[in-house]
């Protein structure tokens, strides 16, 4: 079992509510969030570290604002993760805004330089031992491009994304 990662995008106001958190709560309360069409939804599973990683050369931190596509954010469940099932992060307009310039400027062949399974099982990448060229380029660079554009569209319309993280079976 490891954690997977979710993206939804979100009005930055939902029925008259501004507040994050409780956007948040309203949102991933109702399991119907993972009914969402898949421009607004994007669920990378397992390979959201491996992402990350080849983003920054990092399994965790990095240089803004490549962080900020994976791990950035604002952790908004620190008081009951357990009510919706998940971690919820939120990443402001702005920040994605910077994600998407980011990602469009970077192509994948950019970040798969740094595609190495032994260094990204040293670095404690979840699943990097599972890796492969075949996985490179038939997960992570589907995924990267998915990413990309999920973030432009977010970044054109002014959302924010909201991020989960849970384990997977």
């Amino acid at each position: 079992m490891g954690l997977g990662m979710s993206y939804l995008r979100v009005p930055p106001e939902l029925d008259g509510e501004h507040d994050p958190a409780r956007i948040a709560r309203r949102v991933f309360g109702d399991p119907a969030w993972r009914g969402r069409p898949p421009g607004e939804l994007l669920d990378l599973g397992g390979a959201w570290q491996a992402l990350h990683y080849l983003i920054t050369g990092d399994p965790w931190d990095g240089p803004e604002p490549g962080c900020d596509v994976v791990c950035g954010g604002r952790l908004l469940t620190e008081d009951g993760s357990e009510e919706l099932g998940a971690d919820v992060i939120y990443l402001a307009p702005d920040r994605v805004k910077l994600c998407a310039d980011h990602l469009a400027g970077t192509p994948f062949r950019a970040v798969a330089a740094r595609f190495d399974p032994a260094a990204m099982v040293n670095a404690g990448v979840q699943d990097a031992g599972h890796l492969d060229l075949r996985a490179r380029d038939r997960v992570l660079e589907p995924a990267y491009t998915a990413l990309t554009r999920l973030f432009a569209a977010a970044a054109t319309e002014g959302q924010p994304i909201y991020k989960t993280m849970s384990e997977t079976p």
